[in-house]
């Protein structure tokens, strides 16, 4: 026994049009789509690993930079 057949969905459609008019339709479906899309988004977030955060400010620092001497190098010379 199918739960939902094609009937009903015609008839859920009928019902949806008199209750909130051919306007607000369109309007209703547009927000539901993004509703389902940010939910689905916050799903992947919290099941996927946040990606590393970008270190190249770091990294281009050290690399340009020579080693500086420590102070008691500099007293020995």
């Amino acid at each position: 026994m199918d739960f939902l057949q094609p009937w009903h969905i015609v008839v859920l459609a009928i019902v949806a049009f008199l209750l909130f008019g051919a306007k607000r339709l369109p309007e209703l479906g547009k927000g539901l789509g993004e509703g389902l899309k940010g939910f689905r988004e916050g799903i992947r977030g919290i099941n996927d690993p946040p990606p590393p955060a970008p270190n190249t400010q770091q990294q281009q620092n050290t690399a340009s930079t020579p080693p500086s001497s420590t102070p008691a190098e500099q007293n020995k010379a």
